[in-house]
């Protein structure tokens, strides 16, 4: 059995190139901090690469009419705009205790994905009688 195809290993395998991605691009920001004129940069949400790529295209199952509809406008507003960023007297727009904040959530997010993806083997494994 080839686990590289099953859909779970894949989206948490795309989820860990998203996070290695931010990941970098946080890194950059923090070593751009004091470059004149730099704006700090970010990745697009997961969510809404998902989507892009059709792989997130799930709908919410309306089983019983009692059950709500999702509201366009919940739907619409996603993620919160930012504010816009302070600069400094250079141009510079790298806040670095924001930059720190994304980085220690990112590191989060990949220590849960790779722990997800290793129960998962691991189902794999005591499935298969070696666990």
């Amino acid at each position: 059995m080839d686990f590289g195809r099953l859909d779970v290993l894949k989206l948490a395998q795309r989820r860990l190139d998203w996070l290695d991605r931010r990941q970098q691009v946080i890194a950059q920001n923090i070593a751009n901090a004091d470059t004149p004129g730099y704006a700090a940069r970010d990745v697009q949400p997961f969510a809404r690469m998902l989507a892009r790529t059709g792989a997130g295209a799930v709908a919410m199952a309306r089983t019983a009419p009692q059950h709500m509809l999702p509201s366009s406008a919940a739907a619409a507003a996603g993620r919160p705009e930012r504010l816009a960023q302070e600069r400094t007297h250079d141009g510079n727009a790298v806040r670095l205790e924001q930059e720190l904040a994304r980085a220690a959530e990112t590191e989060t997010q990949h220590e849960l994905a790779i722990g997800l993806y290793r129960k998962y083997l691991g189902l794999f494994r005591l499935a298969l009688g070696r666990g």
